[in-house]
């Protein structure tokens, strides 16, 4: 498996930023704005930060956070990240209480990012609050704007389509700023209060079977709900990436408490470690273990 340099540790920046705002999306929901140029104009969709609360142990690690989108003055040169997050435990609980101007120490960009391939038709399904690596790569597919250092090139899509789903129309987050590139938005929710009620992955099926474009799927969320959309990808012949939110207590690939099960060209497995090799991988690659999981709801895989 080859490496992904931009997400090495010995590349990312490590400092304090400030926070500008932090306001609540949706129930439980935020997003937090980190003036940080020195990332924001490197850092590519999918690529996540580790955030940490300076001058405090407790929490003594990080915690990992899918980049949303970057923030970009009015000459248009990225000096900001937006990042979303749903406030699940002690970190997000306490990030939740900060106000502007507010610190946080951070480490990024980190990971590998969506690969910049060509399609026809992005179909971007998340679950949960797998929707926050979405917003830049569907602004980079809808040729919006341009992220990395130097910023690089990728084919914009005929089509983008967000398949998201929740437990309830409160967590929806983010929508207006899906909504503002113009793609296509289908909702579902455990409850029937948005949208389709019951599983994303019933509109993933859907969205694929009816497409007269060659789809590519892109996936985050719950574990269970990953694994049912790379088996539909498997089945339709559709190539599919997934993004994995494995716990991590470094990110920057020395504590391997974040591997995931790889397969290998020769037909058997090995571990490979989410922050450094991944965090998004082939579908087909992934073994994934969902026992005891729902078939592939919509829930957030951890409390």
């Amino acid at each position: 498996m080859p490496h992904h340099d931009a997400g090495y540790a010995d590349r990312a920046w490590h400092g304090r930023v400030e926070i500008e705002e932090n306001v609540a999306l949706a129930r439980q929901t935020y997003r937090v704005r980190l003036r940080a140029p020195e990332i924001a104009r490197r850092i590519l969709p999918g690529q996540f930060l580790m955030l940490r609360l300076p001058d405090c142990n407790d929490p003594l690690l990080g915690r990992p956070l899918a980049l949303y989108d970057t923030v970009v003055n009015s000459e248009g040169e990225p000096v900001g990240l937006d990042i979303v997050y749903l406030v699940i435990g002690r970190m997000t609980s306490r990030l939740a209480g900060l106000s502007p101007g507010a610190s946080l120490e951070v480490w990024g960009p980190l990971g590998n990012g969506f690969p910049p391939q060509a399609t026809e038709h992005l179909v971007m399904v998340g679950g949960g609050i797998g929707q926050t690596p979405f917003l830049a790569l569907a602004r980079e597919y809808a040729a919006k704007r341009r992220y990395g250092d130097p910023p690089r090139v990728v084919p914009p899509a005929k089509k983008i389509t967000l398949c998201y789903g929740v437990r309830s129309a409160d967590f929806l987050a983010g929508l207006d700023d899906f909504r503002s590139l113009g793609i296509n938005i289908l909702l579902s929710t455990d409850d029937g209060s948005a949208g389709h009620r019951g599983f994303v992955t019933d509109l993933v099926r859907r969205v694929v079977e009816d497409s007269s474009l060659a789809c590519r799927i892109v996936c985050c969320g719950p574990e269970p709900m990953m694994a049912a959309t790379a088996a539909i990808a498997r089945r339709l012949g559709v190539p599919c990436q997934v993004s994995l939110e494995s716990p991590m207590a470094c990110g920057v690939g020395i504590c391997f408490s974040c591997v995931a099960k790889v397969r290998l060209g020769d037909g058997k497995w090995d571990y490979r470690r989410t922050c450094i090799e991944g965090p998004v991988f082939d579908a087909e690659d992934i073994e994934f273990d969902s026992a005891g999981g729902p078939p592939h709801g919509n829930q957030v895989p951890r409390t």
